[in-house]
């Protein structure tokens, strides 16, 4: 019998698992555990206490942290009573916080710690109840209390009707309004229900690779971002996996050696990153080492290729992989893909890829290292998986099969429509933005696919992302920009050239790459700009996009090459908070820049301009 909410949800979890471990994360350096039992016990304790300081059904409560378990613990919380989460990403500045609090109609806020609470002092937002999680001193402000005093509160006014109350819970009523990155504008604040989420929780678990009790997951990606609220949280618990969570974005290769997880999901730039650390220690070791890892890659691709061709009588009966074959591979697996998948854990058996267009050679590499991953599509408005990729005909390239529950068609101009359960209810307090993204009862997802390979698709780019040279042609920038990205000197790039003869891409270097190398060759410069300066800089950086953009058609090759030595981030404004490009506001940054370049090349200058 499926759940009437995601509170029922857990229950079953919660109940038939409750000595299991729910969670792990780290205190002082020590990792700490909390039971699927405690876990319960506490989301019992924070609801009885958001009644008791007045949170109502339909009411809004923000939450302003990283991942941790209380997050965990405050979402289900206030969905039991009704209430509404409002994630709000850890990194966006005061402005920004103050922005998503006063649309949301957030009544109280909880926070991570004194960083995070300052921004809400910042803010000027005036909220009944600011509660933080790790408090570090005196609060200033009436309504303030700690974590541990807010349970308490909890402790003392248990609530005995609370079965009664999440019980009554359905499908269509609203959980949480996620907001946007927004890329263009302010952000929207997207309505999803009990419903939508359980749907795309159902379906996954119905096409993705099996998910276990027994499995570990790591964590690092932010409760804030649809994805790992759904893959990464609601899924997971729904089986009963235990959830640990990294410290950080940069202790993450500590963290997997630490944890050992069996699964992970992630964005494809942490998957780029793996992929350019293996590959740069592969090419500066013995040509015999480089030998022997790259034939251990190509056995790698061919029993990916046998998998991706066998019939699924052969996949379950075990007759995909020849004996002869089967030898080769084990040899390879104990030679290569063993000592790799240490460094990892030496335990992940499937990865998940979302939040982004991943590289198909990277994808591929995986694959053939052993790691199966698995990529999808979705947006925050579909709470959020569309496709997916099946773990028995996963097809490199592609973001997989429509899930069994949605329906997805491709408009007169390839943009990919959607309509199924999974269907957000709409935009918070903005009916035009509601009524402009949907056509009938499909929504417009703003993305441009195709079908291959019966039934699979393709994203090819975002719908406003198509640049259209004055030749005529037109040029997706997403797939260029992916395979400049897998270069080790380059950490992000963007191509432009919209009603131009041709295209251009702007480059930031990946100086924690590049800075060695540039010390390697004597170059001494006190300022990133000066180092980039260098004519074996320039010279290094346009190698690297011109040999990874070779086997594009030749007007989807970049003619010039803008390098761009300030780095680009969340702060400076370059960056969404889930790290994807602000094309618009980057546009207009360099829009000087830009026009000076394409004036220079009609007087046939240098190949590469340098701006700080």
């Amino acid at each position: 019998m499926k759940p009437s909410n995601l509170v029922e949800m857990l229950y079953w979890t919660a109940t038939n698992y409750a000595e299991k471990d729910a969670y792990m994360w780290k205190v002082n350096g020590i990792y700490q555990h909390m039971t699927y039992g405690v876990f319960w016990e506490k989301i019992h304790y924070a609801a009885s206490a958001f009644k008791a300081l007045g949170i109502g059904p339909g009411e809004k409560v923000a939450i302003l942290s990283n991942s941790n378990p209380m997050w965990g613990i405050t979402d289900f919380a206030l969905a039991s009573i009704g209430a509404v989460s409002v994630p709000v990403y850890p990194t966006l500045p005061p402005d920004q916080v103050a922005f998503v609090l006063e649309n949301s109609d957030a009544r109280a806020i909880v926070v991570e710690n004194e960083e995070q609470r300052q921004k809400v002092i910042a803010s000027n937002m005036k909220l009944d109840y600011t509660i933080t999680i790790y408090p570090e001193g005196e609060f200033s402000m009436d309504g303030e209390l700690s974590y541990e005093n807010f349970e308490q509160i909890g402790r003392e006014s248990l609530l005995t009707n609370w079965e009664d109350m999440w019980r009554g819970i359905n499908r269509e009523q609203l959980v949480t309004i996620i907001y946007t990155s927004g890329t263009t504008g302010n952000p929207k604040g997207t309505m999803l229900t009990h419903g939508n989420f359980l749907s795309n929780v159902e379906a996954v678990k119905f096409w993705f690779i099996e998910l276990l009790p027994e499995d570990l997951a790591l964590s690092y990606l932010p409760l804030s971002h649809v994805f790992e609220r759904m893959a990464g949280h609601y899924t997971l618990l729904s089986i009963g996996t235990t959830i640990a969570y990294a410290e950080s974005i940069e202790t993450i290769q500590e963290n997997l050696v630490e944890i050992r997880p069996t699964i992970m999901t992630s964005v494809p730039r942490l998957f780029e990153k793996v992929y350019t650390k293996v590959m740069d220690e592969i090419n500066s070791g013995s040509p015999v080492k480089k030998k022997i890892f790259n034939w251990a890659v190509e056995v790698g691709k061919e029993r990916y290729d046998r998998y991706v061709n066998a019939s699924v009588q052969d996949l379950v009966l075990g007759d995909a992989m020849p004996k002869s074959f089967e030898r080769k591979w084990k040899l390879a697996d104990r030679l290569v893909y063993q000592k790799v998948k240490e460094k990892l854990g030496g335990r992940l058996r499937g990865l998940v890829s979302g939040g982004g267009t991943l590289n198909s050679d990277i994808a591929r590499f995986f694959w053939a290292l052993d790691m199966p991953i698995l990529e999808g599509y979705g947006l925050t408005e579909t709470a959020p998986v569309i496709t997916l990729n099946p773990m028995t005909r996963s097809k490199v390239g592609t973001v997989g099969k429509v899930l069994p529950n949605v329906e997805v068609k491709l408009a007169s101009d390839g943009e990919v429509l959607v309509k199924g359960p999974s269907v957000m209810k709409g935009y918070y307090k903005n009916d035009e933005a509601t009524l402009a993204t949907f056509q009938g009862e499909w929504f417009k997802t703003g993305d441009i696919g195709k079908w291959v390979d019966d039934g699979y698709l393709k994203i090819i780019d975002r719908k406003k992302r198509i640049l259209v040279l004055s030749t005529g042609k037109n040029v997706a920038p997403q797939p260029i920009e992916s395979a400049i990205n897998e270069s080790s000197f380059i950490e992000q790039s963007l191509v432009v050239g919209d009603n131009r003869k041709f295209i251009m891409c702007l480059v930031n270097p990946d100086y924690e790459n590049l800075l060695p190398w540039a010390k390697e060759k004597g170059v001494r410069s006190e300022t990133l700009e000066e180092i980039c300066e260098y004519k074996v800089i320039r010279d290094l950086l346009e190698q690297e996009v011109g040999d990874r953009t070779a086997k594009f058609a030749n007007f989807e090759q970049p003619k010039k090459i803008v390098i761009i030595s300030e780095p680009w981030t969340i702060d400076s404004g370059e960056l969404t908070p889930k790290l994807s490009l602000r094309i618009n506001v980057i546009q207009e940054k360099y829009k000087d820049l830009i026009e000076r370049t394409y004036l220079d090349a009609e007087a046939n200058n240098s190949e590469i301009v340098v701006s700080s």
